[in-house]
């Protein structure tokens, strides 16, 4: 299961994160990405904004494990190359 996925399925408003398709995801995920993981059901410290840093958090928590961090940032090479 890759991090769309997880974002899709769990937490937060799912009917309207069904109807959003992968390059809406990730603008939404750009935008403010604390709050997107966090309605995907991932545990974000209030405040955290940096990307590395949610990253960072994620892992050392064990909340993403190293294979799907590498899963996304495939996707996301893929979705940046069109």
């Amino acid at each position: 299961m890759g991090i769309f996925d997880s974002l899709s399925k769990q937490g937060g408003s799912q009917a309207a994160q069904r109807q959003m398709n992968p390059m809406q995801m990730m603008g939404q995920l750009r935008s403010d990405p604390a709050k997107m993981l966090g309605q995907a059901g991932f545990n974000i410290p209030a405040g955290m904004n940096n990307p590395q840093q949610i990253v960072q958090h994620l892992m050392q928590s064990g909340q993403l494990p190293q294979g799907r961090l590498q899963q996304a940032m495939q996707m996301a090479q893929m979705m940046g190359r069109k």
